[in-house]
């Protein structure tokens, strides 16, 4: 063992690495572990603070607008329909008594003819209502469609942070850890006064959200669906982290996958952007 020891002191390197690791193990073994003695309450509460830090901290919680361009297409028991649609979006977030609003403006080819994109489809979104625009009026979505939007809505990331965790009664409980993507992420219940419960898994290493699920009753079968939203391809515009692609899961089967080419954040935006009732131009 002397003969050894003094062999790897001649390599050249091995001494400093020995004395890095020894120093480093050292420092593990004297650095206090705050998360000794954590509850799983106070463990929940910590992932979230580490998620929003990941995602921009003040600027993620206090952004007042979103603009994003991208397509969608639809699936229909996993299997994509045919259905790819470029759009632009506007977002006003939620603030004060502002309730958010959203205006989606669905991007055609104008024809063999005439070169380009044209935005002859809109669809708005206010409080309580979904509303299709076009040159020639406008018309309410279909009651199912709102539905589902406001149901995404009310569960999004962004309401459960602004204002799920302000409300008195809920509860916030680290659930374990699992898989995401060949990802380990860790798992995080926060469940309302009502028991309507939000399921967030972050990342164990970026700290960045993976998927938000939820489920909700379905009143024609008397059981319950899960509707799921898997996120990838984070970067940072303006000081926020944006998913860059999307993909919605309902009860396991894929519903439909966006994906994003440009995001910017806090434009101011006329309200009549979001007014319904402002008919198209030809």
């Amino acid at each position: 063992m002397k003969y050894l020891a003094i062999a790897l002191m001649l390599l050249p390197g091995v001494p400093a690495q020995i004395h890095a690791q020894q120093s480093a193990q050292e420092m593990k073994n004297a650095a206090p572990d705050h998360r000794k003695g954590e509850t799983e309450e106070q463990k929940g509460k910590r992932l979230l603070d580490e998620m929003v830090k990941a995602l921009g901290g003040d600027a993620w919680m206090n952004k007042q607008t979103m603009y994003r361009e991208g397509q969608t297409a639809a699936f229909f028991q996993n299997q994509p329909t045919g259905s790819v649609i470029r759009f632009v979006q506007y977002t006003k977030y939620a603030h004060d008594s502002q309730p958010e609003l959203t205006r989606q403006e669905y991007l055609h080819i104008r024809g063999m003819i005439t070169p380009g994109m044209k935005r002859d489809v809109v669809h708005i979104w206010d409080a309580t209502n979904g509303y299709e625009v076009t040159y020639k009026g406008q018309t309410t979505l279909p009651e199912k469609q709102v539905a589902d939007y406001m149901r995404r809505r009310d569960h999004s990331i962004e309401e459960v942070m602004r204002r799920w965790v302000k409300e008195p009664g809920v509860e916030i409980i680290a659930a374990g850890s699992t898989m995401q993507d060949r990802r380990p992420v860790d798992k995080v219940n926060i469940m309302a006064a009502n028991n309507d419960t939000v399921t967030i898994e972050i990342d164990q290493e970026t700290h960045l959200p993976l998927q938000r699920s939820y489920q909700v009753r379905n009143e024609q079968f008397k059981d319950y669906d899960l509707d799921e939203e898997v996120y990838g391809d984070w970067r940072m515009f303006d000081g926020v982290e944006t998913p860059m692609n999307m993909t919605e899961y309902h009860n396991g089967d894929m519903a439909a996958q966006n994906f994003y080419t440009k995001a910017h954040f806090n434009d101011t935006y006329p309200d009549d952007l979001f007014d319904h009732t402002k008919l198209l131009k030809k």
